[in-house]
C-alpha cells in the first residue's frame, strides 16, 4: 500500500518505524490440498520469502510471484483474458497455459530531474465466467502483489540500507486473500462474471492498476464494481476498514448485509480515492470498495514478516469479501456510481518530506473525525515521549489547524528534526496541549 502522499514516506513516516527478515520454502501452486487457513499461510510465506527479495516491480522476484499466481489460476481452471497481440493467448479462455494469465506491459516510472525509467513487468488476470443472464457483466476483485524489494528510498527504515522488505502484509495478505476468493468463486460461480486481477507497480504509483483500468479487457459499461484488498493481514479486535461505501448509494447496504455473525467491527469510509489500486478505477467513474485492516509499525520496513500476520484474520476478510462480491455479482440491478466529496481526500500533498519523525500511528478508519485520530504511538518515539496516546485526536500542530491526515502531513513536513512543537489534542471530552521534540527518521 502506498502512503497517501506522493513521497510515500510522509504520512506514514510521520507515523511509524522498525526491522528483520525471514526464510520460507516455496509451496506448490496446485489447488488447495490443505485447509484454507494453512494454504493462506503457505502462500504468504512464499510470497514474503527471501527468495523473492521483496517483489520489487521489474525484478526477478516480482516475475516469480506473478508466475506463481498465474499457475494457481491455471490450476483452478479459470479463463484467461483475450490478448490479441499474443498469438498463443489471443482468444483467451481456458487454455491450460499459465503464461496466458500474465498481462505484460512496460511501466514508466517517474524519476525526478531525469528521464522516466522503463520497466518490463506484468499484471496477472483471470476470469471466472458467470452462470446467469448477466454473465456478460463483471465484478473486478483485485490486489497488488508487488512491494519495495530492496528499495531503501521508499522504506521507513532507510538506515538499514538495501535489505529485503518482505511485504507480508503489504500486500502478500491481499494477494493470498484474492487467490482464496477466486478458489471459492470458481467452485460456485455467480450470475455476473468475476475478473480477478493482481497488480504490479502499486508501490511506484498505482502503475499496474492504472495500466489495467486504462486498457480494460472488457467494456467499462459492463463493469459493476471493483473490490480491492490491500494490507488485510494484521486484523486486531475484528476491526476492518472499508473505503468507498459512498461511491454507489447501494454499497452501504451491501456491506452491512455481508457482515454476518461472527460480525466484524467495520469502519465504513465513503471516499473512493486513496493510496491503493481501487483509486485507478474510481477515477474511471466505477464504484469501488477497498478493504484494509489498518496501519502498523512494520509498514514499509524489513519487519513486515509472515509470522506477524493474523492468518485467521485474513480468512475472516476473505469470508466477508466473498459475501460482498457474491452480492454485487448476483444482484439483479446495476449499481449507481456517484462521486464523493470529502475535504482533502483528493488533494495528495506535493511535499517531499524532510526526514522528520514523530512516531504517531494514524487511525485510517477514522476518516470522518475532524482532526487526525491516532490508533497508537511507537514506544520511545518523540510522540510517546511527548505524551501522545492511542485515541488522541490531533486538532492543531504548531500554528496549523488539523482537520484531516493531509493537513497533518503538510504541518509535519513544514518542520525539521529537533523542532519543538506544541500539539493540541482532543482526549475524550478534554483538550490537552503537549510539547513534542521532533526526531529524525531512521535515527
Amino acid at each position: 500500500m502506498r502512503a497517501p502522499v506522493r513521497s510515500r514516506g510522509a504520512v506514514l513516516t510521520a507515523a511509524l518505524l522498525v526491522t528483520s527478515a525471514c526464510h520460507r520454502a516455496a509451496p506448490t501452486a496446485a489447488v488447495f490440498r490443505t485447509p484454507p487457513v494453512e494454504q493462506l499461510r503457505a502462500d504468504v510465506d512464499y510470497l514474503a520469502s527471501p527468495a523473492l527479495e521483496g517483489r520489487g516491480t521489474g525484478t526477478a522476484g516480482n516475475d516469480s510471484a506473478a508466475m506463481f499466481i498465474a499457475r494457481r489460476y491455471n490450476a483452478l481452471h479459470l479463463a484467461s483474458v483475450a490478448q490479441p497481440d499474443r498469438a498463443a493467448c489471443a482468444k483467451g479462455g481456458v487454455t491450460g497455459k499459465a503464461d496466458c494469465f500474465i498481462l505484460p506491459f512496460t511501466a514508466s516510472v517517474p524519476v525526478r530531474n531525469a528521464a522516466a525509467r522503463q520497466l518490463k513487468t506484468q499484471n496477472v488476470a483471470a476470469i471466472i465466467p458467470g452462470h446467469g443472464r448477466h454473465a456478460g457483466e463483471y465484478v473486478i476483485v483485485g490486489a497488488h502483489f508487488d512491494h519495495l524489494g530492496r528499495d531503501s528510498a521508499n522504506a521507513r527504515d532507510p538506515e538499514k540500507g538495501h535489505v529485503i522488505h518482505p511485504g507480508a502484509d503489504d500486500n502478500g495478505s491481499g494477494t493470498v486473500a484474492v487467490m482464496e476468493i477466486a478458489r471459492r468463486l470458481a467452485r460456485r460461480p455467480t450470475d455476473r462474471s468475476i475478473l480477478v486481477v493482481n497488480f504490479t507497480g502499486e508501490e511506484l504509483g498505482l502503475l499496474g492498476s492504472s495500466e489495467f483500468a486504462n486498457h480494460l479487457p472488457v467494456p467499462k459499461e459492463q463493469v459493476q464494481a471493483m473490490v480491492n484488498l490491500d494490507m488485510v493481514g494484521r486484523m486486531k479486535n475484528d476491526k476492518l476498514i472499508v473505503y468507498g461505501v459512498l461511491t454507489a448509494p447501494e454499497l452501504k447496504g451491501i456491506v452491512d448485509s455481508a457482515n454476518v455473525a461472527p460480525k466484524l467491527a467495520i469502519s465504513a469510509v465513503g471516499d473512493g480515492e486513496g493510496p491503493s489500486d481501487h483509486a485507478a478505477f474510481y477515477r474511471k467513474d466505477l464504484p469501488v470498495l477497498h478493504l484494509f485492516t489498518d496501519l502498523h509499525d512494520d509498514y514499509h520496513t524489513a519487519n513486515d514478516l509472515p509470522e506477524r500476520l493474523n492468518i485467521e484474520g485474513i480468512e475472516h476478510v476473505a469470508d466477508f469479501t466473498e459475501r460482498v462480491v457474491r452480492s454485487l455479482a448476483d444482484r439483479p440491478a446495476r449499481l449507481t456510481f456517484q462521486r464523493v466529496q470529502t475535504a482533502g481526500a483528493n488533494r495528495p500533498s506535493e511535499r517531499q518530506g524532510s526526514g522528520v519523525y514523530l512516531g504517531s500511528i494514524p487511525d485510517m478508519g477514522a476518516a470522518d473525525v475532524k482532526g487526525m485520530q491516532l490508533s497508537g504511538v511507537r514506544p520511545g518515539s518523540p510522540a510517546d515521549q511527548g505524551g501522545l496516546k492511542a485515541g488522541d485526536i490531533i486538532v492543531k500542530f504548531g500554528d496549523k489547524v488539523i482537520t484531516n491526515i493531509y493537513d497533518y502531513t503538510d504541518a509535519l513536513g513544514a518542520h525539521k528534526p529537533g523542532d519543538v512543537v506544541e500539539v493540541l489534542v482532543k482526549r475524550g471530552e478534554a483538550e490537552v496541549t503537549l510539547k513534542v521534540t521532533l526526531g529524525r527518521r531512521g535515527s
